[in-house]
C-alpha cells in the first residue's frame, strides 16, 4: 500500500460538466459542454488530481433512459475533455420510484466507494457541484466543497464559483 494518498476532484455532472436541462441529458445531441470545462479538467489533471464524476441519474428509475445512455454521455464527455475523466459513479435510483438509497446524493456512498477504490485522501480532495445535495455529499465524505452558482442560490459550500474553470482556479490557488 502506498504511503502517498491520491488527491481527487469529485464532479457533479449536470450543471457543472454540461448544461443541465429540465428533461434530463441522455441523448448526445442534447449534450452542451460550457466554455472552459475541457480547459478546467486539463488544468486539474495536470495538477495531479484524479477526476471522478459523481452523478444522480434518476431518469433511469423513472424509465426515461438507460444506464447505457448515461455511459454514452460519459464517452462523449471523454472525447471533448481529452479523456481527462478517470471514472464515473452514478446512482440510478429515485426515492419515489425505487425507495431510498445511500448512493443517491445527498448521501456520500458514491464518494466513499471511490475513496476506498482509489485510496483517496479527503483532506486533499474536493467536491464540485451546483446543488445543495452535492455540497452535503462532499461534506459527509470530508472533502472541501465548491458550489457552482449563478449567485442566486444560497451558498452552502466552502467556496463559490461561477463555473468549473473558476472552481479549478480556486483549487489550484489553495
Amino acid at each position: 500500500m502506498s504511503l502517498v494518498k491520491t488527491k481527487c476532484i469529485f464532479l457533479d455532472r449536470d450543471g457543472v460538466l454540461n448544461v443541465d436541462r429540465p428533461n434530463y441529458v441522455y441523448n448526445p445531441d442534447d449534450l452542451v459542454i460550457p466554455k472552459g470545462v475541457a480547459e478546467a479538467l486539463q488544468l486539474l489533471k495536470k495538477a495531479g488530481y484524479l477526476l471522478i464524476v459523481i452523478t444522480n441519474q434518476a431518469g433511469i428509475a423513472k424509465g426515461l433512459y438507460t444506464a447505457e445512455n448515461v455511459l454514452e454521455i460519459h464517452r462523449q464527455m471523454q472525447l471533448i475533455s481529452g479523456n481527462a475523466l478517470d471514472d464515473i459513479y452514478y446512482c440510478p435510483f429515485h426515492p419515489d420510484f425505487t425507495g431510498n438509497s445511500l448512493s443517491r446524493k445527498p448521501d456520500s456512498l458514491m464518494l466513499e466507494k471511490a475513496m476506498a477504490k482509489y485510496d483517496i485522501d479527503p483532506e486533499q480532495s474536493w467536491m464540485i457541484g451546483d446543488h445543495h445535495r452535492d455540497m452535503q455529499a462532499g461534506q459527509k465524505a470530508g472533502v472541501k466543497t465548491i458550489q457552482v452558482t449563478s449567485g442566486s442560490k444560497a451558498l452552502e459550500a466552502d467556496y463559490a464559483a461561477a463555473d468549473l474553470l473558476q472552481a479549478a482556479h480556486i483549487i489550484l490557488d489553495n
